[in-house]
């Protein structure tokens, strides 16, 4: 039993320990909010952890789609069901980025320090839990059909999660919103589709850019790392008997 836990333990040494650096930065961040609510006696900057925990919401629907997709049988009945959820939440994690503009309203309730490094703390975790979701789902469709398909999946994941971000930010509507009020969340969709404003194709086209910046440095960087295992793990030779 001991042996088998082991086992595993090293198999999957480098997930657990994105699992694990994710829910400590998640933990770090909720203990600087209410270290500020306590200091400052202030309400502000609460609805942060709300919005992490929105962002951890994509990435455990990504890890349960990654974990099922190698049974192919799963591949075009449960997967897509997950993959629809995810698609509607994922962009609550690059949302949180967004939460910087918070800085720009001056208050007297704590250092403008500790507001910074706060919020930086906050938009990273939730960037990092975005990224590595769509890495996993990346992954499912690049292994499934091919790495074409698998770099077009992310340019249009980035498109829609830009535009998510904008009807989040702007026009105030939330995910679940397309399930509570899809008529009135389609018709605001449809006014910008049809009449777009100019800070819309600029918000979506520059965060669009900046995401995929991001995940291509991720994407390149988690190569070169297993490359580089691959690399200096020695290969076995197999002796030939005659």
């Amino acid at each position: 039993m001991l042996k088998t836990l082991q086992a595993f333990l090293v198999r999957n040494r480098y997930k657990l320990a994105i699992f694990g650096l994710l829910l400590g930065a998640s933990i770090f961040s909720v203990i600087l909010v209410v270290a500020r609510m306590a200091y400052s006696d202030s309400q502000q900057y609460r609805g942060l952890i709300w919005n992490l925990f929105l962002a951890w919401i994509p990435f455990v629907l990504a890890y349960i789609a990654y974990a099922l997709s190698w049974r192919r049988a799963w591949l075009y009945f449960v997967i897509p069901i997950f993959a629809f959820m995810w698609l509607i939440f994922f962009p609550n994690a690059p949302y949180i980025l967004t939460d910087l503009q918070h800085l720009n309203r001056l208050t007297n309730n704590a250092p403008l320090w500790f507001d910074v490094i706060l919020l930086i703390w906050f938009s990273w975790t939730g960037m990092l839990l975005g990224l590595i979701s769509l890495y996993m789902m990346h992954e499912i469709v690049q292994r499934h059909f091919g790495r074409f398909s698998g770099w077009i999946f992310v340019l249009i994941v980035s498109g829609l999660s830009s535009a998510g971000i904008y009807v989040g930010r702007f026009l105030r509507w939330n995910s679940w919103d397309i399930l509570q009020n899809p008529s009135e969340l389609a018709m605001d969709i449809l006014g910008l589709a049809v009449d777009p404003s100019l800070r819309l194709l600029a918000f979506t086209t520059l965060f669009a850019v900046f995401f995929l910046f991001v995940y291509l440095t991720l994407y390149t960087f988690a190569h070169l790392f297993r490359e580089q295992i691959e690399q200096t793990t020695p290969h076995k030779t197999v002796k030939k008997t005659s």
